[in-house]
């Protein structure tokens, strides 16, 4: 086995090999305005610290978001291109889960919330019993409206880290780990647990940003 997982639903532009067993190389950069320009050269550094090629690859692993619209396109087609290119399975997963992953393996244990940035005033949210298990959907909100349902459980996440008011309990990771979404599948796929992915398709929670003008000017003569 040989996972190439990436994730670009926030700011952290996160890229990790991983074999079946541990992680085998991994770069992330946090820019939230140059996923398209920081991921496939991301991609290069792993394969190139692994000393492999892109053709060793046997699964692809993406973060499905929730995110900003832009920013979570670019790893879900890339990680669409590649597994075309490659003849291999694409499997998505929470983005949120991995930030839950990844703070179980620095010690934290559950119940706790994960919050990344949604922009807007808001954040995407989810609660776990553990790192392992969500017990809540994905959903969006803002901080004041949620700050009593989460009162009193430590908010991982830079949605934490963003609304100190209403998350008192702020605690690491701040940044999404491609390392830790990869090594979340590899567990997942060693039990056989296909239920525990999700199709590879984008988690907006709510309409983007950009919208199509619903009047357009009339700028030529009638």
């Amino acid at each position: 086995m040989l996972l190439l997982a990436m994730d670009t639903a926030t700011p952290a532009v996160t890229v990790a090999l991983h074999d079946g067993e541990t992680v085998v190389a991994q770069s992330s950069q946090v820019d939230a305005r140059r996923h398209g320009e920081l991921l496939l050269p991301a991609v290069d550094r792993v394969l190139h610290e692994a000393g492999l090629k892109l053709d060793a690859v046997t699964g692809l692993v993406v973060g499905v978001g929730p995110g900003p619209y832009t920013g979570l396109r670019v790893g879900l087609v890339t990680a669409a291109a590649f597994a075309s290119a490659l003849g291999v399975p694409v499997h998505g997963l929470c983005t949120l889960d991995g930030l839950a992953y990844a703070a179980g393996t620095e010690g934290l244990e559950g119940p706790f919330a994960v919050a990344t940035d949604a922009r807007r005033k808001e954040v995407y949210w989810a609660r776990y019993a553990d790192a392992r298990t969500r017990v809540t959907e994905p959903s969006v909100d803002r901080p004041v409206d949620i700050a009593e349902q989460l009162a009193g459980l430590p908010v991982v996440g830079a949605g934490a880290r963003l609304y100190p008011g209403a998350f008192p309990d702020a605690r690491e990771p701040e940044h999404q780990s491609a390392a830790a979404l990869a090594a979340l599948a590899a567990e997942r796929l060693a039990a056989g647990d296909e239920d525990g992915f999700l199709e590879p398709l984008p988690m907006y929670l709510r309409r983007p940003d950009a919208q199509v003008p619903k009047n357009y000017k009339v700028v030529t003569p009638q």
